[in-house]
């Protein structure tokens, strides 16, 4: 049965052209104007290879195929025209036959054009292909058949490698940018080291300075005390001194009157006028001179004694600028001494409480040396850990010994619940919750781990689906029986069951458990994959290019943004568990979504986890601030009032709805019932303080603002 003819197809003639090194650029016009001289070299080539050729009647050598047997005749199509006369040629040829002259000949010219062409220096280089081209060239002559095939598979790698070339092209500018942009980062990271450097040193030169002012200001103060000294003691001596002159000055004056009265007696006694005047009128005179003379005499006395020891205006007024520049010296000086001492006295405190410290501290250590037992070799424990160490390594990643003791507790217990085939059933009372009130034995499914969390996250899908909330314990019984029917559904919930209460490191097997048992509401979980949401929501509508990245600032926006509340160290907190470090320089962008993404076991990210953890430690220090503002202790009384006024003082932005239902959870009421302020009702409602806290804390309990701050009196 003949074969039909292949289809015939049309093709473009194909150029070949002379091969550049990489990065050259080679022009097309160029090579559409050189194909026909490049077409008659390859064709001159070709005839000086193919009158050589070993080929009989235009076919070639079947050289080896024949060497194989059957094996490669059978590959043959058997409706080909020449494959009964080459089946029969073939077997003619003995098995020795060397390969067909024009193959070695292809194979010299090959050899010989590569030996020309001299690319030891870089084998890769793009102009080693071209004696390749001239090869594929002559078997697309020789081979008529099929040329238009062997053509289009030519021009295929000849675009491809064009585009390529293209392409290459293209980033080299974009590898010159890239390492101009490395270098201007390293030299603006150079330029704030050295400007760092420069204020460390101007602080350091700043702190030198001052407190060498500080031993000149001190030496200045003892100078000054030793001349306020100095000058006491000189006041003392003047003041003795006039003292002295005084008395001297007075015995002098008397010794003066007293000889110009013996003056004018013996002037009056030698007179020879006064001899001749009345007497009587000479003794008046004498005695009123002398009453003048008494008179005066006292006066001068009554001026000495006033201001004997006075100096004149402005000596006085010169010393008494010296004293009061001294007084405001001796004052500053005071008050430099009073800071001083009261510095040195804090800095005895602080040194006296640092010893008390020290020796509190060095009595723990030798208390905790004498009684603690030595630190565990945790490294013991891979060899023990099914999986071997690779597993334990990922076990013990980033857990303390409190953790890794927890997950030893999971592993052994995981063995032992293995071991167990069936399960006691809890019986009917009113104490057991309802998914596991059953009388018997029930089997142990044995799931693994992922089983139990896929199968954990289906039931709370369908919990936020439905419209009419039940129970969750009674959910959770429906869900199963939904799920596996009636029959196996409590066997499902004692195996569950028993799974989450041994994995508390999961974290929603923990969850789970926790509202299970209903020591956690519900809404506290579907609160914080709401806030989770929300937050991955926020991130995507920031990233507007929807490359899943963003920058240090945006993150820190959206953050700030969504959390409000939260401190800068909170905030740096999160952004550090994403995986962004302050000292990290060569981080530009961080991928967000990798930050909300789960394992298979249902763990979720550093961060995640780290929201989940301000947000317990918020909840903690809001009942705290709670608990102080009553003022009261655990077994204390609280009534309702008492709770609702210390609510709206530590938060004064809750608003109605939300106050109510804290206040209803907290005292066992309906959200409608909780009475308002002044009713008289409200004194009835008495609990225990300690009880109004658990209740509080297993509720979504968030501050809504900020604490006002009490006015200063």
């Amino acid at each position: 049965m003949a074969c039909p003819k292949p289809p015939s197809f049309s093709f473009a003639t194909t150029s070949r052209t002379h091969l550049q090194p990489s990065g050259v650029t080679i022009d097309v016009p160029f090579l559409a104007e050189t194909s026909n001289t490049q077409k008659r070299k390859l064709s001159q080539k070709r005839k000086t290879l193919s009158s050589c050729q070993s080929s009989i009647g235009g076919h070639l050598s079947p050289w080896p195929t024949y060497t194989s047997g059957q094996t490669i005749l059978h590959n043959r199509k058997p409706c080909s025209d020449d494959y009964w006369k080459r089946a029969g040629s073939w077997q003619q040829h003995p098995l020795g036959t060397a390969k067909p002259k024009y193959l070695e000949q292809l194979e010299n010219y090959l050899r010989k054009e590569l030996l020309l062409l001299d690319l030891n220096t870089n084998p890769a280089q793009e102009l080693r292909l071209q004696p390749y081209r001239e090869i594929f060239e002559f078997f697309i002559e020789d081979f008529k058949t099929y040329k238009p095939l062997l053509s289009s598979i030519k021009n295929a790698y000849e675009v491809m490698l064009a585009h390529q070339r293209e392409k290459i092209r293209a980033l080299e500018p974009l590898k010159a940018k890239l390492v101009t942009v490395n270098e201007d980062c390293n030299e603006r990271i150079l330029a704030m080291r050295a400007e760092e450097r420069s204020e460390i040193s101007v602080l350091k030169k700043e702190k030198m300075n001052l407190l060498k002012l500080i031993d000149k200001k001190n030496e200045e103060k003892i100078s000054l005390q030793s001349e306020v000294t100095k000058l006491r003691k000189n006041l003392a001596e003047e003041y003795l001194r006039y003292l002295t002159e005084r008395d001297a000055r007075k015995i002098l004056i008397a010794d003066l009157n007293e000889l110009r009265y013996q003056r004018e007696d013996m002037s009056l006694a030698q007179s020879p006028g006064i001899w001749g005047e009345d007497p009587m009128k000479l003794t008046l005179a004498l005695k009123m001179a002398r009453q003048d003379l008494a008179r005066t005499q006292m006066e001068l006395n009554t001026m000495k004694a006033n201001f004997g020891d006075v100096v004149p205006r402005r000596d006085f007024e010169m010393q008494e600028k010296t004293n009061k520049d001294l007084q405001e010296q001796l004052e500053s000086l005071r008050d430099d001494y009073e800071e001083v001492r009261k510095e040195h006295e804090i800095l005895l405190q602080l040194h006296m409480s640092t010893l008390k410290e020290r020796d509190q501290f060095y009595s723990e250590l030798q208390e905790i040396q004498r009684t603690s037992t030595p630190r565990p070799d945790w490294i013991k424990c891979k060899e023990v850990v099914a999986g071997g160490p690779d597993r334990w390594h990922m076990l013990a990643k980033g857990k303390n010994s409190d953790q890794l003791v927890d997950v030893l507790l999971e592993e052994i217990g995981e063995g032992l619940l293995r071991e167990k085939d069936f399960f006691p059933g809890l019986g009917y009372e009113e104490s057991v919750p309802s998914f596991l009130r059953f009388d018997g034995m029930v089997e142990n499914k044995k799931p693994t781990k992922k089983d139990v969390v896929n199968l954990l996250k289906d039931a709370w899908k369908e919990r936020l689906a439905e419209e009419q909330k039940e129970n969750f314990p009674d959910f959770f019984l429906n869900f199963l029986e939904r799920r596996f029917g009636p029959t196996d559904a409590m066997a499902w919930a004692y195996t569950i069951f028993e799974n989450i209460k041994l994995f508390r490191s999961n974290e929603i097997m923990s969850q789970f458990y926790a509202i299970l048992t209903e020591k956690r509401s519900e809404n506290v979980y579907i609160k914080q994959k709401e806030t989770v949401t929300q937050l991955l929501k926020e991130m995507t509508n920031v990233d507007s290019q929807n490359e899943g990245l963003l920058t240090m600032e945006q993150l820190s926006t959206v953050l700030k943004s969504n959390f409000p509340l939260k401190k800068e160290e909170k905030i740096q907190e999160l952004m550090e568990a994403g995986g962004w470090h302050t000292n990290s320089s060569n981080a530009d962008l961080l991928n967000y979504r990798s930050l909300f993404m789960e394992d298979a076991e249902g763990q979720s990210m550093p961060f995640v986890q780290k929201l989940w953890e301000q947000y317990m430690d918020e909840k903690d220090e809001y009942l705290k601030e709670l608990k102080q503002e009553l003022g009261l202790e655990l077994s204390d009384e609280v009534t309702l009032p008492q709770v609702h006024e210390a609510l709206m003082i530590i938060d004064p932005s809750l608003d109605n709805q939300t106050l109510n239902s804290y206040l209803s959870q907290a005292f066992q009421l309906p959200v409608t019932e909780p009475p308002e302020d002044g009713e008289e009702k409200e004194e009835d409602i008495v609990l225990q303080l300690q009880t109004v806290l658990e209740r509080l804390h297993m509720i979504d309990l968030r501050r809504k603002g900020p604490r006002e701050q009490e006015p200063v009196s």
